[in-house]
């Protein structure tokens, strides 16, 4: 098996190959992807669907020395496959193995990591725009989702590209519709002539003939306009200053190659509009692609199977059925997605409550100011957003919501660490960056129906409030099904002990439970970072010898620093122990297994605890 694949280890190998050979690549690459993916588990839909432009990409292109950058990055399987990562496959995502992600450290075809949205563009001006100012012949490629389009950032770089004159490229990947037969045929044939040296050299011609008699190039334009309106979706990007060429089958590589090849012979900003569908060649990927998006291990003959009977709900599922609940209960409630509706639970809130549901696409900022001014006319808006795409808008956090003291809940999802995704879907900052704004409350249920309850404690507010979780199941309590509002900045004593006092945050009451059992010491579950319960840390501190914080954050300035100041504010100097998630990014691995490595289990609590103690 896979006897081509083997025998290209680096683009240079891939572009030995006769063109004849690629389409039997194309299919080892697949398959290949699909056998990986299935026993590591990882993305998997979007990577199927950019197989062929992956290849015609590294087969036109001279990389590295040419700059290819791919938007949000979990569609670079095939990408990292023929960049020499083939082996490394088996070890996707794991702790020390691959990333999921294009990344600068892995490999120099990794030209700049993403993980976040709509980067591309950006980043791919700025290699191109380097070249020209140290004089080197080189092309910049920027491949960008049509979901990442939608975006904001994207248009800005776009409307600087379009004056900068540069060689950029941008590869408008979009996986949204199907081209028939007749319309490929025809895109075909223009995106040839539009890429061509004849149609360039023609409109250069006329430029400048006509540009001396203004009225006429002004006619001339819009003649052109018209006529390639006529066949050409949308000219759209040309009014960005781009030549525009396209749409064209993403999955035909005699259409991809010779239409790259014509625009890398072209200066200045081009457009490339390629159709790819997602999930293809995998039949149950193609029928389904949200669900095979991002996979667990699954057999690729059977697919994906329904969860065990009997599994602990996640929190995720936890606050869609809150949400359910609530608006139930009550009709100003709306929920807002930036395009992450399956990710944050919003599934069954969308089909019974439709024209209360917004996706509002890949726009974190709109969403947040979205819902500031949904706010202020008396809806009730909830954000559903991981906490890592929150930092996206933060701006507007402050200056649209807290400043106004709005009534916006924001459910933030993917706190703490998330795993697989690694650094750059971790929620490590949240409780660093929401602590320092007035008008917000914070807090961090430690289990599942604490989470429930605090959901309706923040909708309950008239000022903004964010509810932070981890990523999968917690404990294992009962959760209760009338909501309760609970105490505004009240904590909870949960175990009394001697001279140590434990204060934990969200998640971390469970493994300072067990560390406490073996230290007989005080544990306190804080539930709020912001009010912080002043009262019982000051409690704690006058009755204990040493106080110790944890929470699954960033100790720079995350809760525990909330409770040393508060502690300096009553005047009380006692011996504190912060732990948290370290100054450095934690990379990807298993969820149990990183947080062994911080410190943050049973283990790691006793060992630094005693440490300090110097027992």
């Amino acid at each position: 098996m896979y006897e081509l694949l083997k025998s290209v280890n680096s683009p240079a190998e891939l572009r030995a190959l006769e063109r004849r050979q690629l389409a039997q690549l194309a299919e080892e690459l697949r398959a290949y992807i699909i056998e990986s993916v299935s026993q590591t588990g990882g993305h998997l839909s979007s990577n199927l669907g950019t197989v062929e432009l992956t290849i015609a990409l590294h087969y036109v292109f001279d990389t590295p020395n040419d700059r290819l950058v791919w938007d949000v990055g979990h569609q670079t399987y095939a990408h990292k496959i023929l960049t020499g990562r083939r082996e490394g496959m088996a070890r996707l995502r794991m702790r020390g193995g691959i990333s999921g992600f294009p990344r600068r450290a892995e490999s120099e075809y990794d030209t700049f990591g993403t993980a976040h949205s709509s980067t591309s563009i950006s980043a791919a001006l700025g290699m191109a725009q380097a070249a020209k100012l140290s004089g080197e012949s080189r092309r910049a490629v920027a491949v960008i989702g049509d979901g990442a389009m939608s975006a904001g950032m994207a248009f800005e770089a776009m409307n600087n590209a379009g004056v900068m004159d540069t060689d950029l490229l941008v590869v408008l990947n979009d996986n949204d519709m199907s081209i028939s037969r007749p319309v490929g045929g025809l895109n075909k044939y223009l995106a040839r002539l539009l890429s061509g040296g004849l149609y360039g050299a023609a409109r250069k011609a006329s430029e400048a003939v006509l540009g001396k008699v203004p009225p006429l190039w002004e006619l001339a334009k819009r003649v052109e306009e018209h006529a390639k309106g006529m066949v050409v979706p949308s000219t759209m990007f040309e009014e960005f200053g781009f030549n525009y060429i396209g749409p064209i089958d993403g999955h035909d590589l005699d259409s991809l190659i010779p239409t790259l090849k014509n625009i890398s012979e072209l200066k200045g900003p081009q457009f490339l509009h390629v159709v790819t569908k997602k999930g293809q060649g995998y039949k149950l990927a193609e029928a389904d692609p949200v669900l095979y998006h991002g996979v667990s291990k699954f057999r690729p003959d059977a697919g994906i199977v329904g969860g065990k009977p009997g599994a602990k709900p996640s929190y995720t599922q936890i606050f869609g059925d809150w949400l359910c609940d609530m608006a139930a209960q009550d009709p100003r409630l709306v929920a807002i997605t930036p395009a992450m509706c399956e990710g944050s639970g919003l599934v069954r809130f969308a089909q019974e409550y439709p024209e209360r549901y917004f996706d509002v696409g890949i726009a974190e900022q709109h969403a947040v100011t979205f819902a500031a001014g949904l706010a202020c006319e008396g809806v009730k808006p909830v954000v559903a957003i991981y906490s890592t795409f929150l930092q996206r808008a933060y701006d507007q956090l402050i200056h649209d919501v807290a400043i106004q003291n709005l009534p916006v809940v924001f459910a933030l999802d993917r706190a703490g660490l998330v795993g697989a995704d690694g650094a750059t879907h971790n929620g490590a900052f949240d409780l660093a960056y929401l602590r320092c704004i007035p008008n917000l409350t914070v807090m961090a249920p430690a289990d599942e129906n604490e989470c429930r309850q605090m959901l309706y404690t923040a909708f309950q507010m008239s000022t903004p409030a964010a509810v932070r979780y981890p990523r999968g199941t917690g404990p294992g309590v009962e959760i209760r099904k009338q909501m309760q509002a609970l105490p505004l900045g009240k904590g909870e004593l949960r175990r009394q002990g001697a001279k140590i006092a434990i204060l934990a945050f969200g998640s971390m009451l469970k493994p300072a439970f067990e560390a406490a059992e073996e230290l007989d010491a005080t544990v306190a579950n804080m539930r709020f970072v912001k009010p912080l319960d002043a009262a019982l840390v000051e409690q704690l501190g006058r009755e204990h010898e040493l106080l110790v914080t944890v929470e699954e954050g960033s100790v720079m300035g995350g809760a525990g620093s909330a409770v040393a100041e508060c502690l300096a504010a009553a005047g009380l100097a006692r011996p504190l122990l912060h732990l948290g998630l370290p100054d450095r990014f934690i990379d990807h691995g298993d969820t149990g297994v990183l947080l062994a490595e911080v410190g943050l289990d049973k283990a790691g609590l006793v060992a630094a605890i005693r440490a300090r103690l110097g027992a």
